[in-house]
């Protein structure tokens, strides 16, 4: 008789949340300590991967002496009005598409085609529409988003019961009442997922963005530190960017707990 796999190792078995606790802290660490170790015994050049104990040291000082939290919170406002803006127009387009095959017959297509191009080669065309300002830089991070997202939100509403539907029009629903009362509570579960999935991507566009006549943000510092072989900034920058994505993302995991608790 064979013996029944831990918790840990089970295929899609629980895990205690001490446990997965300590699992990923002991995990940081262990990647941490090799990292060190590697630049420290030369297996490694520390000028192109500089150790975690110099980057932090580094990511300090440029708070104390240069503003980070600063260009931090400049980013950070970017990203999220870039990433506003992909929710509002992506939520109802994602499911007009999905409920109205005219409206994804006609637009897919369309989609398809713009998420493919590259936004790199975008920048000199989004200078040329917007200058150099503010807009462009929004408009670069949208762009890595939106369309995304518009298809994660489809997907979406096209999984929410046609049973859902049915009993709603049943009872008398109207359209819109149908969409916004049943459709849309039914799918906002996985819709909050897709969305801080897209916030992580929106989050990766940003060093494009921020090299467009940028005089603020993580981005410029990480280029301005780059025109000068400054490894230990540059990679205190990337850090910060990291950090922030972290804290993000394990926010809004404990929000989706609490506002889908009965999942």
């Amino acid at each position: 008789m064979s013996e029944r796999p831990s918790q840990g190792l089970s295929f899609r078995g629980a895990l205690p949340r001490g446990r997965r606790l300590m699992i990923a802290v002991l995990a940081s660490v262990a990647v941490l300590a090799l990292w060190e170790v590697a630049t420290r015994f030369g297996w490694m050049n520390a000028l192109f991967f500089p150790p975690p104990s110099t980057t932090f040291a580094t990511l300090v000082d440029m708070i104390e002496e240069k503003n980070l939290l600063y260009h931090a919170m400049v980013s950070t406002g970017r990203v999220w009005l870039a990433f506003g803006l992909s929710v509002v127009m992506a939520i109802p387009l994602g499911m007009a598409m999905s409920s109205f095959p005219a409206v994804g017959a006609a637009l897919e297509p369309i989609v398809d085609f713009i998420r493919y191009l590259p936004v790199p080669a975008l920048v000199p065309l989004s200078i040329i529409w917007f200058g150099v300002g503010e807009e462009t830089k929004i408009f670069l991070l949208w762009l890595g988003t939106f369309f995304q997202l518009l298809l994660l939100v489809a997907d979406d509403m096209r999984r929410v019961p046609q049973e859902y539907i049915e009993i709603a029009y049943t009872v008398g629903a109207r359209p819109t009442q149908m969409l916004s009362d049943v459709a849309f509570r039914a799918m906002l579960p996985s819709l909050f997922d897709n969305l801080r999935v897209t916030l992580g991507w929106c989050w990766t566009y940003l060093i494009i963005a921020e090299i467009v006549a940028a005089d603020s943000g993580l981005g410029f510092v990480i280029w301005a530190a780059r025109r000068y072989m400054n490894t230990s900034e540059v990679m205190a920058g990337v850090v910060a960017i990291g950090l922030i994505g972290l804290f993000t993302d394990q926010a809004l995991r404990v929000l989706h707990k609490f506002m889908f608790r009965y999942l």
